[in-house]
C-alpha cells in the first residue's frame, strides 16, 4: 500500500487511549486520524462511510464487540486493513480476532513500543503479534483449518422433553469431548435434567463449569436480555451474543476447537406465544454467529407446531436454519 497518506480510524471506548493512539500516529506525517469510534456499531458504520486504509479496533467495545465488528467491516469496507489494540492476552481471543482477517494483534501494555513497528507491518500486508503473545500457537487466518471451519445453524424437533434432553446430552458430550466450549441455554428444568443425564454418563460438570468449557444459562433469562417489549433487539442481540460467544472462546482446548452453542431461547419465545418474534431470533442469532464460525443447536418439541395453522411457521423456522433434524415424527 502507498503509505503517504494513510488515512486512520481509531475505535477505542477510552477516551485515554485514543488520545494516545492519536499521539503515537501524529510521530509520523503520512499517518492522518480521520475520525474516532467508541463502539463497534459505530465503527463499522464510520468505515462504510469513511473506507478508512487503516482501523485502529479495541475488542471490549459497548453495542458490538470489535470481533464482530472487524467482521461486518469486511463487508462494507473490504480494503481497510485492521489492527487490533486490546489488553485481552488470551491466545484464544487473539486467534479469534485474527480469524476476522485482520492483519495484526498488539496488547494495550505492549503499545509504547510496538504500535508504530505493527501498523507498518500491517499496511505492508504483513501480519505483527505482540511479543507478549506466544505467535506459535496462532494460526494464520487463511490456512485450511481457518477456511474450514464453517458457520452451522441446525435445528431439530423432539417428540418429548426426554427425547430432547437425550438429543442435548449427546450433542454437549460430543462438543466436550472435542475440546470445544459449549453454551447450553436451555430452560430450567431441562438444565436440571442435563446436569443429571451428563453426570450419570460420567461428564465432571462443576470441573467444566469451573473450566469455561460448559456454560450453562436459563432459556428465560437469556431472552430478558435479547429483546424489549417480547421482541429481539438487534443491538441488544449483537451484544449478548458477541460476548457471549468471546467469553466461551477462552473455554476453548486445543487448536481446532470451537464454540458450540444448544439452546431452545426462540422455542421458549415461540411458547410465550410470540412465533414472529421467534423467527426474527432465530435469524439474528444466524446473522450474528455466521460471523465467528460457532455451531448451533436449536431445540422444539414437535407439539408446537401440531396443527396445519402451524405449518407456515414450520417452515419459517427451517429456512432460517442450515440443517433440519427430526421432522418424520
Amino acid at each position: 500500500m502507498d503509505t503517504a497518506s494513510v488515512r486512520v480510524l481509531v475505535v477505542d471506548d477510552n477516551e485515554p487511549w485514543r488520545r494516545f493512539f492519536s499521539t503515537t500516529l501524529r510521530k509520523r506525517a503520512d499517518l492522518l486520524v480521520i475520525s474516532e469510534a467508541t463502539d463497534g456499531l459505530e465503527a463499522v458504520q464510520q468505515a462504510q462511510q469513511l473506507q478508512p486504509d487503516l482501523i485502529l479496533l479495541d475488542i471490549g467495545l459497548p453495542t458490538l464487540n470489535g470481533i464482530e465488528a472487524a467482521r461486518r467491516v469486511q463487508d462494507v469496507s473490504p480494503k481497510s486493513k485492521i489492527l487490533f489494540v486490546s489488553e485481552n492476552r488470551s491466545v484464544d481471543v487473539a486467534e479469534e480476532a485474527l480469524s476476522t482477517g485482520a492483519g495484526g494483534y498488539v496488547v494495550k501494555s505492549d503499545a509504547a513500543s510496538e504500535l508504530l513497528p505493527a501498523i507498518k507491518a500491517v499496511l505492508e500486508g504483513q501480519r505483527f503479534v505482540s511479543t507478549s503473545l506466544p505467535s506459535h500457537h496462532l494460526t494464520d487466518p487463511r490456512d485450511d483449518h481457518a477456511a474450514a471451519i464453517r458457520h452451522c445453524h441446525e435445528v431439530a424437533f423432539y417428540a418429548d422433553d426426554g427425547s430432547l434432553v437425550d438429543g442435548y446430552a449427546r450433542f454437549i458430550e460430543s462438543a466436550l469431548k472435542s475440546g470445544n466450549a459449549i453454551i447450553v441455554v436451555v430452560t430450567d428444568a431441562h438444565l436440571a435434567s442435563l446436569l443429571r443425564r451428563l453426570e450419570a454418563d460420567g461428564v465432571n460438570v462443576p470441573a467444566a463449569i469451573e473450566q469455561g468449557s460448559y456454560i450453562p444459562l436459563d432459556a428465560a433469562d437469556a431472552l430478558s436480555r435479547l429483546t424489549v417489549n417480547d421482541t429481539p433487539d438487534p443491538l441488544l442481540c449483537a451484544k449478548v451474543i458477541g460476548d457471549l460467544v468471546m467469553e466461551a472462546v477462552k473455554g476453548m482446548k486445543g487448536k481446532h476447537a470451537r464454540v458450540v452453542v444448544c439452546g431452545e431461547i426462540a422455542p421458549t419465545l415461540l411458547s410465550k406465544g410470540n412465533a414472529e418474534g421467534a423467527v426474527k431470533l432465530e435469524h439474528l442469532w444466524d446473522e450474528i454467529t455466521k460471523g465467528y464460525g460457532v455451531h448451533t443447536l436449536c431445540g422444539y418439541l414437535s407439539s408446537a407446531f401440531g396443527d396445519k395453522e402451524s405449518s407456515s411457521m414450520l417452515e419459517r423456522v427451517c429456512a432460517e436454519h442450515t440443517a433440519v433434524h427430526g421432522l418424520g415424527y
